[in-house]
């Protein structure tokens, strides 16, 4: 890593960033407009957000609360949890730990910077990692690494074995920096009892764990507050889901990025349901006037993996000028009993029981066995309840007109098994296009290429109206 990159901590730098970012959302328009031409590296992803309105700003304001609890987490006494971004942290904040996740912050460093990102994927390699994992997790695991990050005090990662890149991350961690590690398997089926108490004894386990390396007991009134707060989100985002299934979709596209990003940043925070709330208000309002979200919508577009994070939000920027309604991901899919998705497959999702705390910990295991990626690859592709089933269900639910995958060059799991599934979309009736970008790594494959690539495939299958 280059000694300029080592000047700063890279936590402080881009708390820095969206910390100021943030403040300038309150001035007059023209304040606004003069204040981000100063911020060349980053302007046009943050007027993609702040375009959003209320929503876009109070997601800037909740990130810039979620960095600076990471940087300041060890002045103010607490410890701080590096996790996976299939880990609800909705257990560590019963604990008052800080969650830092990898997959999250690598986000937000594609997003923002334009400068350094190889450099971080790198330096995971130069210290032994290997360069054929995912870069989901090496971006932001470079600076802890390298001793420029805010270290963590212990690590969490959760049903890693559905993806080995990923759990391969957070073990290399543990060993590299001489961290202790807690790590929770998944259970092979879904629905049975056996696979119930297989994830409860589990989650107990990690229980145990945060007890022991906090030194403090699980608050059970404090969980309570943050299960019921999960049952608010889940209702809105549920509201917000049902009504993209509208022609036109009435939500921007950036709302899907916005609706994962609350389930792996604020699950049962405030934060998270007031973002929600500002959502579906905008939403609603575009439902009665019958007007497309994007503006206009010619095409509807499911992306059936993960998105694309690099390049200040290029990709979603040309999906909102092209009229290609985002209708979701996998990443969108969190599989609670009453989703729009779940109807008929009730015994898939899960409930928040918040009666005692042993119907808690059921419910948040039951919630941690459903995330994205795990519920959908844990075995084959095409087996019940697994990633063929859900995607078909959501394209049909959702009046796609197209399907797209793409990843990243780590993810193994779904490159050993994406072209089948295509196939047998193609054969259901579902234009479906693999693309080979990487979604935090813009030297596999450019961003132009990636979205030609795109306009190709719907000039010619002649899908956009």
């Amino acid at each position: 890593m280059r000694s300029v990159l080592r000047e700063y901590n890279y936590n402080w730098r881009l708390w820095n960033i969206v910390h100021n970012a943030a403040k300038i959302c309150d001035g007059s328009d023209k304040e606004y407009r003069e204040a981000i031409r100063f911020a060349p590296d980053f302007n046009k992803a943050l007027d993609a957000m702040i375009s959003l309105g209320e929503p876009g700003v109070l997601t800037l304001k909740a990130i810039d609360g979620y960095l600076e609890d990471i940087l300041t987490a060890h002045e103010k006494g607490k410890k701080l949890a590096l996790i996976t971004y299939n880990f609800s942290p909705a257990i560590l904040h019963a604990f008052d730990v800080v969650p830092m996740g990898l997959e999250q912050i690598t986000g937000l460093y594609t997003t923002i910077w334009q400068k350094g990102i190889a450099e971080l994927l790198d330096y995971c390699c130069e210290v032994g990692f290997t360069e054929t994992s995912c870069s989901g997790q090496r971006v932001a695991l470079g600076p802890i690494l390298a001793g420029v990050g805010t270290m963590p005090d212990f690590i969490l990662y959760s049903t890693a074995g559905i993806c080995d890149s990923n759990a391969n991350a957070f073990a290399f961690a543990s060993a590299y920096l001489d961290l202790p590690s807690c790590q929770m398997n998944y259970p092979p089926t879904l629905i049975d009892e056996r696979a119930t108490e297989y994830h409860r004894e589990d989650f107990k386990y990690m229980i145990a764990f945060l007890e022991e390396y906090t030194g403090k007991k699980l608050d059970v009134d404090r969980l309570k507050d943050i299960c019921e707060e999960i049952i608010k989100q889940d209702e809105l985002i549920n509201e917000l889901q049902e009504l993209q299934r509208l022609i036109p979709n009435p939500e921007p596209g950036l709302y899907n990025l916005l609706l994962y990003s609350i389930k792996i940043f604020f699950s049962g925070i405030k934060d998270g349901t007031e973002i929600l709330e500002a959502m579906l208000k905008i939403a609603r309002e575009n439902a009665a006037k019958g007007i497309a979200g994007n503006g206009h919508e010619r095409a509807r577009g499911l992306f059936f993996y993960i998105d694309h994070y690099c390049t200040e939000l290029k990709y979603w920027g040309w999906l909102r000028d092209n009229g290609i309604s985002h209708i979701g991901t996998m990443m969108t899919d969190f599989w609670q009993a009453d989703a729009p998705y779940a109807k008929g497959r009730e015994d898939e999702g899960y409930i928040i029981d918040t009666k005692n705390l042993d119907t808690m910990i059921d419910s948040l295991a039951a919630q941690t066995s459903r995330l994205p990626m795990v519920k959908q690859i844990r075995g084959p592709y095409d087996a019940p309840h697994m990633w063929l089933d859900d995607t078909v269900g959501v394209a049909k639910l959702m009046n796609a007109d197209f399907l797209a995958y793409m990843g990243t060059m780590g993810c193994r799991n779904t490159w050993g098994m994406v072209k089948p599934a295509a196939r047998d979309l193609e054969k259901l009736g579902f234009p479906t296009l693999i693309l080979y970008g990487d979604a935090f790594d813009d030297r596999v494959e450019s961003i132009d290429a990636l979205i030609n690539r795109i306009d190709e495939f719907l000039t010619v299958r002649r899908i956009r109206k």
